[in-house]
């Protein structure tokens, strides 16, 4: 449709040309090459962490996590019901077992309370220290909080229950490059912490990940999954089962190039969702998800709340002209391949898919396009 306005598009305005073709006329295209190196430190430096492994994808990134956390065939890894299907999906590449949690209505993300009072009442530690589920007998080896369209989860509770529980903390902050809780950075929080490059992401290498980590043993362990689990430079010796879960030379160049600009992107990232904000707050039946008190959302996507009856005819309504809105996921408990999975009072998660809509967040959006959306929305209500 002409005049579109997508949901979420790369912008490709610094580097990338240059350091790409740098890759081209040195021929260092595949997972070995300088930029695959400088990439992960500025990543690292970046967050504040003291080691990072780039990664084919993010969902390439949480597999080798819990792997590398020790996430065997039988354990549980609590997950939350709201988000994407990725981290649940890479628990049962582990052949463990997910066990949902429910979402906080303010943020989206993992309802912390909610962690705390299942840990509490549905789980027993025992003598070896660890946490066991009263009800299956399994034990709970990690949880995976989401920081949900770069808004922060509330960690401090769950780092709290967690350390004292021998839980480990696996951060998916793949939608959050830049976020802040209490003014540290996401993806450090937690043991591991988990970024996505995809195209619609903050900063983008076209596909790609990372992951983040203060625990040398657990980076060099990731590194040595992801090529191949090889224990030799020479010999082709392999010592477990790995995977080609490498970054190539000319995504990191690119990511290298996109990382000199983030600061650029969250900044106008921000400035666009108070104008929408600003925008918005006149209509009634729109909520415009802000950021709480404790945290810093680099606003990957911009988030509205309206009445259940409301939610699909105005989607269809901005999709008809030309307004990239999306309905935000279904929860994942609720899809047929984990219907049977164990789920603790996720009540608020199905209220979110029934009421939540994300509007057009790229960061070359301009202040014109904010106010068609805005006067878009305003029309449908008018009618």
């Amino acid at each position: 449709m002409r005049n579109a306005i997508p949901l979420s598009v790369p912008v490709i305005d610094g580097n990338e040309w240059k350091y790409v073709k740098e890759c081209l006329d040195t021929g260092w295209v595949s997972s070995v090459g300088g930029y695959v190196t400088s990439f992960e430190k500025a990543v690292a430096r970046y967050v504040g962490s003291r080691y990072a492994v780039a990664t084919v994808n993010g969902t390439a990134a949480l597999h080798v996590s819990l792997m590398a956390c020790g996430v065997r065939p039988g354990d549980e890894v609590i997950v939350p019901a709201l988000t994407f299907i990725a981290p649940v999906n890479i628990v049962r590449y582990c052949q463990a077992e997910p066990v949902f949690m429910d979402c906080d209505p303010e943020t989206l993300c993992m309802d912390a309370g909610k962690f705390i009072d299942f840990i509490k009442r549905e789980t027993v530690q025992k003598r070896d220290g660890f946490t066991y589920n009263k009800t299956t007998g399994r034990r709970i080896r990690a949880v995976i909080p989401v920081h949900v369209f770069g808004h922060p989860a509330e960690m401090e509770p769950l780092v709290k229950i967690c350390c004292k529980r021998k839980i480990d903390i696996i951060e998916d902050a793949t939608e959050s490059l830049g976020s802040e809780y209490k003014k540290k950075k996401t993806g450090t929080i937690g043991k591991v912490g988990c970024f996505s490059f995809n195209g619609n992401k903050i900063i983008t290498t076209g596909g790609g990940g990372m992951v983040v980590t203060n625990d040398r043993k657990i980076a060099d362990r990731i590194r040595h999954l992801t090529t191949q689990a090889r224990s030799d430079p020479v010999e082709y010796d392999h010592d477990e089962i790995g995977y080609n879960y490498r970054l190539s030379n000319i995504q990191a160049a690119m990511g290298a190039a996109q990382l000199e600009r983030l600061a650029i992107h969250i900044e106008i990232k921000r400035r666009n969702a108070l104008i929408y904000r600003k925008g918005l707050s006149g209509i009634s039946e729109i909520e415009f998800l802000w950021e709480r008190p404790w945290a810093v959302s680099n606003f990957w996507l911009c988030t509205i709340k309206v009445a259940k009856k409301h939610k699909r005819r105005l989607l269809y309504h901005l999709l008809s002209k030309g307004i990239g809105a999306r309905p935000i996921w279904k929860p994942v408990n609720s899809l047929a391949m984990y219907r049977g999975c164990q789920s603790y009072r996720v009540e608020d998660a199905p209220k979110a898919y029934d009421t939540c809509l994300n509007i057009p967040s790229s960061v070359n959006l301009t202040k014109a396009e904010i106010e068609r959306v805005v006067e878009t929305i305003k029309g449908y209500f008018k009618r």
